[in-house]
């Protein structure tokens, strides 16, 4: 294999972690703040806005993070800066 083709496969896999770790862990991380609320306005049912307002400030840095992963692995499959450093390489 020469090293474009390797760049491509490592390039390749890496973005499939991303992207898979990316989303595991804030789908587990959002499952369990929901939860955790749940038993928050359980207990304390006049507190529920501030509760409910809180968790969705949560979840949402909680779902920037897969959002981040995504932009990486779109940016490690389409615009890779390894593959123009190698185009630019070959070309001298």
């Amino acid at each position: 294999m020469d090293n474009s083709t390797i760049i491509a496969v490592v390039s390749i896999i890496s973005a499939a972690a991303c992207i898979t770790v990316g989303t595991i862990i804030p789908a587990i991380a959002e499952g369990m703040s929901v939860m955790k609320a749940m038993t928050a306005i359980a207990q304390q049912p006049d507190e529920s806005g501030s509760i409910s307002r809180t968790l969705f400030i949560g979840m949402a840095m909680i779902e920037a993070i897969a959002i981040y992963c995504l932009v990486i692995s779109i940016i490690l499959i389409f615009a890779n800066p390894f593959w123009n450093y190698m185009i630019k390489t070959a070309a001298h």
